[in-house]
């Protein structure tokens, strides 16, 4: 895609001129750079970034390419912001608003941008493919007719989307929009029921979200992206204070939002688990928004679940905006381990 037309959207995959590949992180973004995190590394500068990396590389052209053994963790993303400042600085945004510096692509350093609503329609219009290829467009199609969900509302992720997969890759696929979303969870289990699909259970997380399994063989996982008319705010908008680590139980009474990236839980019923997540009635938390992708769409309305992360202050910049201050919490500052989001009730 030519990124002068482009209109970043969380899940957006691009490669920018020094060889990064890089996930477009959210949808709110700087004049002239995107949001985003690090998900390959080219071999000539592995040893620049100080994180165990996966055994296996990948190709894109004649770059090999390495990955971190994991991706989203505080540390990590702490050695790559400090690895970007010695080395790449013009990848690092200080944001006011939040207090700190945050990984962020300039726009004038991206070469190829690969959208996944896009990448479905160059799959389709392949006039050969490998099995990997057919499987996933066989799979996607088997979804949206079950589902009545449109091609046009889903689309291609991963290293298939980059045709830089293996044999052995997963088939990764991106729904656009929430009701969309909700209808295509909804065949998926029909076609669990089926025998078309299997689940892939491994912990307490997978088994809330339900976002993979196997289909022919394959390990398939799919995620929501918003609709651009679903876009409500924009960078600099609020700013956000960062308070007082805390945990505590609660209700989720919307979970109109949880399948995005950042997810968005509306809850009540806030109930402090330690003496520091005591707070005033007019600070009690509103919403949980959580920056880590595992901890999406885990929990429905009316279940309740266990949070620890970082109370946050959020009042309008402008006074043309809504003046209300209200109070979230954050799961996936960066800055702690012992962030979470863990579904009591399913």
């Amino acid at each position: 895609m030519v990124v002068e037309n482009w209109v970043p959207m969380d899940g957006d995959t691009f490669v920018t001129s020094d060889g990064f590949i890089m996930n477009t992180f959210g949808y709110e973004h700087p004049e002239a750079h995107v949001f985003a995190f690090l998900k390959y590394i080219p071999a000539k500068y592995k040893d620049m970034f100080n994180v165990e990396m996966l055994e296996r590389t990948w190709r894109y052209g004649q770059t090999e390419l390495f990955r971190a053994e994991k991706l989203y963790t505080a540390k990590n993303y702490q050695v790559f912001i400090e690895a970007f400042r010695k080395n790449f600085p013009d990848y690092l945004v200080y944001d006011k608003n939040r207090g700190k510096e945050i990984i962020s692509a300039p726009l004038d350093r991206i070469e190829n941008v690969f959208v996944p609503r896009e990448r479905l329609v160059w799959l389709q219009n392949l006039s050969q493919r490998d099995e990997l290829q057919s499987k996933a467009l066989d799979l996607i199609k088997l979804i949206s007719e079950e589902a009545k969900v449109a091609l046009s509302d889903m689309g291609l992720h991963g290293s298939l989307a980059l045709n830089m997969h293996a044999p052995h890759s997963d088939i990764d696929f991106v729904v656009y929009g929430a009701d969309n979303f909700r209808l295509v969870e909804a065949a998926v289990e029909r076609l669990v029921n089926g025998a078309k699909l299997s689940y892939i259970v491994g912990n307490r997380l997978d088994a809330a979200r339900k976002f993979q399994g196997r289909y022919q063989g394959k390990i398939y996982m799919y995620n929501a992206t918003r609709q651009f008319n679903e876009v409500q705010t924009k960078f600099g908008q609020y700013k956000y204070t960062p308070l007082v680590q805390v945990q505590f139980q609660a209700t989720i009474c919307s979970d109109r939002e949880t399948m995005y990236r950042p997810a968005t839980y509306k809850i009540s019923n806030y109930k402090p688990l330690n003496i520091e997540s005591e707070l005033p009635v007019d600070k009690i938390p509103t919403q949980i928004v959580s920056n880590i992708g595992c901890y999406r769409n885990v929990a429905k309305q009316g279940s309740e679940i266990k949070v620890s992360g970082k109370l946050e202050k959020v009042e309008a910049t402008s006074a043309n905006e809504d003046s209300k201050v209200f109070y979230q919490v954050v799961v996936g500052t960066a800055t702690s381990e012992e962030e979470y989001i863990w579904p009591i009730t399913i």
